[in-house]
C-alpha cells in the first residue's frame, strides 16, 4: 500500500539560516528514492508507510544531529485501502 505524507520543518533553535536547515531535510528527502514534490510550506512524499515512516524519523533524527537543537515536524498522512498518488489527486488540474 502506497501512502502520501505532508512533511512541514519548523527550525525552532539553529545556529544556521533557517533555509539551509530545510534544504538539509529536502536533501534527504531526494536521497530516499521516494517520489516527492516540494511546495511552498510543506514537502510532499509517497511511498510505502515503512518507507515514508523511516524518512521522517531520519529527517528528525539528522536535522537535530546536524546544526539545530529544536524544531517542529508537522505531518499530515493520507493513507487508504488502496495505493495513493499525486497523480490522482492532481490530473484534474
Amino acid at each position: 500500500m502506497q501512502i502520501n505524507a505532508a512533511i512541514q520543518l519548523l527550525p525552532l533553535k539553529t545556529n544556521e539560516d533557517r533555509y539551509s536547515v530545510v534544504d538539509k531535510a529536502i536533501e534527504l528527502i531526494n536521497k530516499s528514492g521516494l517520489n516527492y514534490k516540494v511546495c511552498p510550506f510543506e514537502t510532499v512524499v509517497e511511498g510505502s508507510p515503512e518507507l515514508v515512516y523511516k524518512l521522517i524519523q531520519q529527517i528528525q533524527t539528522e536535522i537535530l544531529k546536524n546544526g539545530c537543537d529544536e524544531l517542529i515536524l508537522n505531518i499530515k498522512i493520507h493513507a487508504a485501502n488502496r495505493d495513493l498518488s499525486f497523480q490522482e489527486k492532481l490530473e484534474k488540474y
